[in-house]
């Protein structure tokens, strides 16, 4: 896990110190939002957190680990739409900037959010494209 001061800026980009930010949902506090969930998931690929991807993960579209390539270098995360389908559904467009082996790339993704018992899950993804 890559190491930190409380007081730096998140990596999702919100502004917020990573105390403050995305670091009490790691710690196993629940996201208000699909949105909030989605952030502290980049914040978690950002900060190498492999467990903490797993378990934000809906049961039924988990991979049996998390995998995350070593050396990728996030560079970036702008939230295009949040959408609120109904009270367990949710919608968040995003763009995800990162390097790999020194080349840059982007992921443009559509994700799919539920909440189950308070929390938000990640189900899946519709890829824009890459590159």
């Amino acid at each position: 896990m890559k190491k930190s001061t409380a007081d730096e800026a998140c990596p999702c980009g919100s502004g917020n110190a990573y105390s403050v930010c995305c670091k009490p949902l790691h710690d196993g506090e629940p996201a208000g939002s699909a949105q909030a969930l989605m952030r502290s998931r980049y914040c978690a690929y950002a900060r190498e957190l492999h467990d903490y991807i797993h378990r934000s993960w809906h049961a039924s579209t988990r991979p049996p680990r998390a995998e995350i390539g070593g050396g990728t270098h996030w560079l970036g995360l702008q939230i295009k739409r949040h959408e609120i389908i109904d009270e367990t559904h949710a919608v968040v467009e995003f763009v995800a900037r990162y390097k790999v082996n020194g080349r840059a790339f982007r992921l443009h993704e559509t994700s799919r959010f539920v909440r189950e018992n308070g929390h938000w899950f990640y189900i899946d993804g519709d890829i824009a494209d890459a590159g």
